[in-house]
């Protein structure tokens, strides 16, 4: 079993600032990429910056400039600092990764998603 735990959302002012930080834990081998995704109410699900293993990462344009994606692999955690939040940034945020579990000659490749962790920004 794998689990992705999802922490740090919240309520901020508009111009204010959220770390989320996600771990995951269970039969894990190694991870691949990881990222986090948010979905507003009335829409898809979109992505907001994924990470892979080497650490490159790439970003949504809204994004770009305010929030960073970073990891630890040692800890199998992911984070993602927010800055300069805007009301729009309102959303339930998941992390997502891509992994390989298991030990020895059994493994499985599978994507996994947290639960989720609500970030509301008021004006």
């Amino acid at each position: 079993q794998v689990q992705l735990v999802e922490s740090g959302g919240g309520l901020v002012q508009a111009g204010g600032s959220l770390r989320l930080s996600c771990v995951a834990s269970g039969n894990i081998f190694s991870i691949n990429d990881m990222g986090w995704y948010r979905q507003a109410t009335g829409k898809e699900r979109e992505s907001v910056a994924t990470i892979q293993s080497n650490s490159r990462s790439n970003y949504a344009d809204s994004a770009k400039g305010r929030f960073t994606i970073s990891r630890d692999n040692a800890k199998n955690t992911v984070y993602l600092q927010m800055n300069s939040l805007r009301p729009e940034d309102t959303a339930v945020y998941y992390c997502n990764a891509d992994l390989v579990g298991g030990r020895g000659a059994y493994r499985w490749q599978g994507n996994y998603w947290g639960q989720g962790t609500q970030v509301t920004v008021s004006s």
